[in-house]
């Protein structure tokens, strides 16, 4: 019954499948719909249905049915990993397929599978079988399997691949696991032989479509031992790793990278490019079992780093196998042994591999004129870029040479005479020359061989090339410039890079290359030059584009560089007139140049305050101008410039409120009425649109909301807000916010703090609250806030300040009361979810929560009481009894004591009418309210001011500090003249281990901001709280018996509130 219920199964889903690549849109709809609902059963056989088809269980199933079937397999499982049943059908079926994208989408769900669970021992025996039978490790006849060796290895692959990662960061020394060990033992040392052979087959076998076979097993092997060996090293790998070591150098040695090996040898490629990341493993994380073998792999790293002579004609891949060349070169070298290694090829390295690699070359032109961005992207980044794109494409040859020749520059060798030796005569010859750097004997030298292009020159010829390099080499030498004089850098700047900027012809190459190393050294620059340089720079961001040639690259790397300079305080004498400049070409080029330009302003105005902010009114109304033309009609998304441009809009008005608090009314008014048109344009939809269902898209939201809540801070009058449309701006706002679902925390800053601008408008201009807080605007606000207090920490604390500020500040009408009962219910329920999944570590955040049902419950006790109720069985009760306990901690506020006296007042006297005097829960809640009533009293009582006590203890605590830091600074003095230890591999382990550790508390304390927390009862603030305590008690004195009391609870209360002695009676002095 079984297997046929399995193959009705197998046949329905097979079915299904066949309607979803039907021509027919409503075929495939239909099914689509029955796929899901067949799905959502939970049906552990539904995951084997798919698993069958995908794996050929019928001769009728066509190719695109299987990759149909596994690619929702594959879906399938990323949305419901607890899938029981599927690892052992899973893997049978991955060893027996026969199409290279079958095994692609099904190893995906493979890795998934493995990481959930990756203890699986019964397995590895039986694949060591199946590998060592298939046919391209025991080749026919003497191989007795069918299986595919490249679809074994896969999943060999998929099971070592959770072990590239150490299981817990935070141990220093975290052992092996056993899983691995058990992979390491069974499969990967034994596998030697193996590997040997793979590589000999590779460099001998002739024949295209067997070699490509054993390329891609020995691709698949290398992975597995890299994940293997990337964090942990099992023990039975330590024998055979200078034997893997030895063949991967095989690989290498063999490694020739011109055109000959583009495309044909592509497999090739990846294999040489695996065994460089697992040399740089080696090296960097279990050296003591690679240094018998750096010399050797230093040897093959600078033949492949020499090939950079080709850099120019090579793909992608092969630029990146030059990379991780000189990556373990520079590994290398940061060694103990590694200046005796290495330190014989400088002059090698610098001639004749890492200087081709920085010399401009026919990819680099192609790229100016075909792709300026990428070209920007890979050589001139600064920090107004925006790198998109997997972090490899990053790590090009030319960047990992320039990280080589800084680390050579800086280096200077160990010490020639121990410490404690005698010194000898010519020994302070010696001591000089070790005391300087590569940098200055060798870098510097070999780069002042190359002269400045003269005016004019073309850019095809070798002085240009080469000078090309020549900059690129100085933007890479900042560790060694800082270490220089200042005297130092200026020269070599005012020699070898500002005479570019006086030539009336010079190749946009070389001065694009000089914009971005200025940036780059701007840490280095010496005060005297600002003038200078900016004056260069500046020149540099207007120029025009050339005939035959874009000069936008000129112009981006300029304003990067502005941006860097002013970032290391290197100011313009006239800050008005670079302001101009730059103002003024926005516009003149395309979006990604305005976007630029955009936030050069806001670096401008932040650098400036002062001497900026005053001009701000007069180019508000340019750049919303400049904005304009690129917001879309609703609801498209806006384009990035369009973003960067609100941005820069915010950076503008908030520096100018900054600086200028009591700036005049007319510009105020002014600014407002721009930043509104601006926003209007944005989010109000058309009157011929207003019947359509259209929400603004929620495109730079954070930096829209903080336009809007300038807009409300500049606004006066009633009639000022009908002006700028600000009931509008509001509901279009709420709209937004109420859909959106990203939460990111420097994304909603802006929209929680207009939130409270907005519900704070109406005290502040004596208008009624219920014109601006609208129903629509509560609705859409609740619906963020209610998803805010699920949200990470500060969110979360954040949307609690909300709560309590819509539900108490504005003043609600009559029609717009059942609107504020649906808003607390909503906000109770999710702040009793929110309390119910938290440890009791948070406490802030608990506390949060729990006040914030307090808020709703003072409204509505009995639709909050039903919600909780709801929520959970005894929610009401969980939840007071939570209450009761939070008093008893240091309530820190007067606002939030009074808003729990008020809460637990309201609960007592619910709980008197349903329950006896005797309950437990009543009589805890009643000694709860007697112990914050006494709280909230020494919080009204206590008025002094401990500001001036405290400064005077920080006052001395950063005396304190500053001597420390003198001799710190002493020390730091004597260990310089001391040799350089290298880190110990017991040192690297626990510092990574503290890293791991300080990252998980850094997100578990996610510290908040005092300001983003606070509490505002509204009216409610104006209660007599105690009044209010005290009233109970005088008319239920049944509470206060004398058993419910400790004695030295009564005692505070009579020391507190003397009164109370006539309610509490003769049964608690009979207590006492």
């Amino acid at each position: 019954m079984a297997m046929e219920e399995s193959a009705a199964l197998i046949a329905e889903t097979r079915r299904l499948l066949k309607g979803t690549l039907s021509q027919d849109k409503a075929a495939v709809d239909a099914s689509a719909d029955a796929l899901r609902r067949l799905s959502a059963t939970g049906s552990p056989s539904f995951p084997l249905a798919l698993l069958a088809i995908a794996a050929g269980s019928s001769d009728g199933d066509t190719q695109g049915l299987r990759i149909a079937s596994a690619t929702y397999l594959k879906n399938f499982i990323n949305i419901d990993i607890h899938v029981k049943d599927l690892r052992n059908p899973l893997a049978h079926a991955l060893l027996t397929l026969d199409h290279p994208l079958l095994l692609k989408l099904l190893i995906q769900p493979f890795h998934l599978v493995v990481q959930k669970d990756n203890s699986w021992p019964q397995l590895i025996p039986h694949l060591k079988s199946l590998l060592h039978n298939t046919y391209l490790i025991t080749p026919p006849p003497h191989s007795r399997s069918h299986w595919n060796t490249l679809n074994a290895l896969t999943l060999l692959q998929a099971l070592t691949r959770p072990f590239q990662y150490f299981f817990n960061p935070k141990v220093p020394k975290e052992p092996v696991p056993q899983q691995l060990e058990l992979l390491a033992t069974e499969i990967l040392a034994p596998s030697q032989p193996t590997f040997h052979h793979f590589v000999a087959k590779v460099l001998s076998v002739t024949d295209d479509d067997i070699r490509r076979q054993y390329e891609q097993a020995l691709l698949i092997l290398c992975k597995s031992i890299y994940f293997a060996v990337r964090s942990y090293m099992p023990s039975a790998l330590i024998q055979v790793i200078p034997s893997i070591c030895h063949d991967l150098l095989r690989i290498l040695d063999a490694l020739r990278l011109d055109n000959t090996l583009l495309g044909k040898f592509q497999t090739r490629l990846k294999i040489a490019k695996r065994c460089l990341i697992i040399f740089c493993t080696l090296v960097t994380r279990h050296r003591k079992h690679a240094d018998k073998l750096l010399k050797s792999i230093l040897s093959s790293a600078i033949n492949i780093a020499r090939q950079s002579i080709y850099i120019g004609a090579l793909d992608s891949l092969s630029d990146r196998i030059i990379a991780l060349s000189f990556d373990v070169i520079s590994h290398i070298l940061e060694t103990g042994p590694g200046w005796r290694l290495v330190s014989s090829h400088f002059s090698t390295l610098l001639d004749s591999a890492i200087f081709p690699a920085l010399s401009l070359n026919q990819k680099d032109m192609s790229e100016w004129d075909e792709d300026t961005e990428e070209y920007i992207r890979k050589n001139l980044p600064s920090e107004l870029d925006e790198s998109t794109g997997w972090a490899e494409d990053l790590f090009t040859a030319r960047k990992s040479a320039i990280n080589l020749l800084s680390i050579i520059a800086i280096s200077k060798g160990p010490p020639a005479v121990p410490a404690n030796s005698k010194r000898k005569k010519g020994d302070t010859n010696k001591r000089k020359q070790q005391n300087s750097s590569m940098g200055e004997l060798l870098v510097i030298p070999f780069l002042s061989k190359f002269s400045i292009p003269s005016d004019g020159e073309e850019t095809l010829s070798k002085t240009v090339q080469d000078y090309y390099g020549v900059l690129m080499a100085y933007g890479g030498l900042q560790d060694f410039l800082k270490e220089r004089p200042s005297d130092y850098t200026a020269t070599l700047i005012r020699n070898r890079v500002l005479p570019l900027y006086s030539l009336r012809k010079c190749t946009p190459y070389l001065v694009a290359t000089s914009n971005w190393l200025l940036g780059e050294l701007a840490r280095c620059l010496p005060q005297a030059m600002s003038e200078d340089i900016h004056n260069a720079v500046t020149k540099a961001l207007i120029a025009p584009d050339a005939e035959e040639i874009s000069c936008y690259p000129i112009r981006a790397s300029a304003a990067g560089a502005l941006a860097s300079l002013l970032d290391n305080e290197h100011f313009p004498s006239d800050w008005l007139s670079l302001l101009q400049v730059v103002v003024g070409r926005i516009g003149t080029g395309d979006e990604n140049e305005s976007s630029i330009l955009f936030q050069l302003i806001a670096s401008i105005v932040e650098s400036g305050q002062q001497k900026i902010s005053i001009h701000v009114p007069g180019i508000v109304s340019t750049i919303a101008a400049a904005i304009s033309p690129h917001i879309p009609s609703i609801p498209d998304p806006w384009p990035q410039v369009a973003e960067k441009g609100v941005a820069c809009m915010v950076v503008l008005v908030q520096t100018w409120v900054a600086s200028i608090p009591d700036g005049s009314k007319q510009q105020m008014k002014d600014i407002a009425l721009v930043l509104s048109n601006l926003l209007q344009q944005a989010w109000l939809i058309p009157v011929g649109q207003m019947e359509e269902a259209i929400i603004p898209p929620p495109s730079a939201i954070n930096d829209a909301s903080m336009l809007l809540g300038l807009i409300i801070q500049f606004t006066d009058s009633p009639e000022e807000a009908n002006e700028l449309k600000i009931k509008e701006l509001l509901n279009a706002f709420a709209d937004i916010i109420a859909d959106c679902h990203a939460w990111e925390e420097m994304e909603d800053q802006g929209i929680f703090n207009t939130i409270k601008e907005a519900i704070y408008l109406g005290s502040k201009i004596n208008l009624n609250s219920s014109t601006i807080i609208t129903s629509s605007f509560i609705e859409g606000v609740s619906n963020f806030i209610s998803e805010g207090i699920n949200a990470y920490t500060s969110a979360t604390l954040k949307a609690c300040t909300c709560v309590h500020l819509l539900l108490h500040v504005p003043e609600y009408v009559a029609e717009n009361e059942t609107v504020r009962r649906a808003m607390a219910v909503q906000f109770a329920s999710a702040a009793f979810l929110r309390f119910k999944e938290l440890s009791d570590k948070k406490a802030e955040l608990w506390m949060a929560l729990i006040l914030v049902i307090s808020s709703c419950y003072l409204l509505y006790p009995e639709c909050v009481e039903r919600t909780l109720e709801q929520r959970e069985i005894g929610g009401s009760f969980y939840w007071a009894s939570k209450l009761a306990f939070i008093s008893s901690s240091n309530l820190s506020t007067e606002t939030e004591a009074k808003l729990v006296v008020l809460t637990l007042v309201k609960v007592v006297d619910r709980l008197l009418m349903v329950s006896a005097t005797e309950n437990d829960l009543l009589l805890g809640c009643f000694v709860a309210l007697l112990e914050v009533s006494i709280r909230l009293n020494e919080l009204l009582e206590d008025c002094e001011d401990d500001d001036d006590d405290a400064h005077e203890t920080d006052d001395d605590d950063a005396d304190d500090d500053d001597s420390g830091d003198e001799t710190n600074d002493d020390n730091d003095d004597e260990d310089s003249e001391d040799e350089m230890l290298e880190e110990t591999e017991d040192e690297y382990l626990n510092r990574c281990a503290a890293a791991a550790q300080d990252f998980v508390d850094f997100v578990d304390e996610e510290d908040v901001d005092d300001d983003e927390y606070f509490i505002d009862l509204g009216n409610l603030d104006e209660i007599d709280a105690l009044s209010v305590v005290r009233s109970l008690v005088k008319q239920h004195q049944v509470l206060a018996k004398g058993e419910m009391l400790s004695e030295d609870l009564v005692n505070r209360i009579y020391e507190t509130f003397p009164e109370y002695q006539q309610f509490f009676g003769a049964s608690v002095k009979s207590c006492m």
